[in-house]
């Protein structure tokens, strides 16, 4: 092998090396937008009410439940996590939320996917 072939080899190689470490990143998703909960209370289309538990009824445990939740573009709830409540109801405000549906958000004329916080109430009756 000449030298002038060696180098072209070596260049090819070097090339090659070059273009195998060049990672291309994935598109960003954009982070959703965070929206209040009047906002999103406007958007909601279908509720299903949470279900008392006998337990904390009986024990007398009632209160507010904070649920800090993510809705995708198509208004679906697609994570919840509690920020303030009584564990036992925080359970029975989850599965009850995690059934609501919304109108799509739309921004910029496309849907985004949103943050905002839920409140669930269980009072003494």
């Amino acid at each position: 092998m000449s030298k002038a072939q060696l180098l072209a080899v070596l260049a090819c190689l070097g090339l090659a090396v070059l273009a195998a470490a060049q990672t291309t990143e994935p598109a960003k998703q954009p982070s959703p937008l965070k929206v209040s909960s009047r906002v999103a209370q406007g958007y909601r289309i279908h509720t299903v009410d949470p279900i008392y538990p006998a337990v904390a009824r009986n024990a007398g445990i009632y209160g507010d439940v904070v649920l800090h939740a993510t809705i995708d573009t198509k208004g679906k709830i697609v994570s919840i996590r509690p920020v303030q409540g009584d564990l036992i109801l925080v359970r029975a405000a989850t599965d009850a939320v995690q059934q609501w549906r919304y109108k799509p958000f739309v921004f910029n004329g496309q849907p985004v996917e949103v943050e905002t916080t839920i409140t669930v109430q269980f009072r003494r009756r």
